[in-house]
């Protein structure tokens, strides 16, 4: 992985995703009257029911929900691989856990937020970080996700935990994006709480592999 290509590319989300809110006023969000069918985790603190739904957004706060639900699913995804491995070292497998338990939750509620915004819940083609491999936002490629999958014990927890790394490091970009260019207030809350958990993790991963 090119991580000078991957940093420029993540600063160019989070911009994209800034950028997405400028022009855009109090008077240009989208209201509803429908009900938040997503189940805010506890780390989003974003209420729910028709509270959420009505709130106005702009096209940051779109933007920034459906670029990170695949970021989001890609974490499960890369924490269940690490769950179903055997002769893993407890403590990556407790992070596994925890990630999963965080950020399963908020793909819910981001996609109970665009559902109520009246907004489609994947990006259009151009903003598709799922079909972009690497340079999008941290995300892993198919070969980075198939290396994941056939590695075993020890050479998969440092895998892991190099791969989510960097994978955090997309995440924190678009939230800071998104902290900058957001309206909904909900969805800067989540954003910042993406930023502050996902710090602390990359720096727990970090002394992780330092032990393995």
């Amino acid at each position: 992985m090119n991580k000078k290509f991957l940093t420029l590319s993540t600063a160019s989300i989070a911009a994209a995703i800034a950028l997405a809110g400028c022009g855009s006023g109090p008077g240009s969000g989208t209201t509803t009257t429908g009900t938040d069918s997503g189940s805010a985790s506890a780390t989003a603190s974003a209420p729910s029911g028709s509270a959420t739904a009505a709130a106005e957004h702009n096209a940051a706060d779109t933007m920034f929900a459906q670029m990170m639900i695949p970021h989001h699913t890609q974490a499960v995804e890369m924490s269940d691989m690490m769950l179903a491995k055997k002769d893993i070292p407890a403590k990556v497998t407790a992070l596994a856990q925890k990630i999963k338990a965080a950020q399963a939750p908020e793909i819910e509620t981001m996609t109970g937020w665009l559902r109520s915004w009246n907004e489609p819940t994947e990006a259009a083609s151009g903003h598709d970080m799922s079909t972009h491999g690497p340079a999008m936002g941290g995300m892993m490629s198919d070969d980075d996700m198939k290396k994941l999958g056939a590695a075993q014990g020890t050479e998969a927890a440092k895998l892991f935990l190099t791969q989510m790394t960097a994978h955090h490091q997309g995440a924190i970009m678009m939230a800071k994006g998104e902290e900058t260019g957001g309206q909904n207030a909900d969805a800067v809350a989540l954003a910042k709480a993406i930023a502050a958990a996902q710090q602390k993790e990359i720096q727990e991963m970090k002394d992780l592999l330092a032990t393995l």
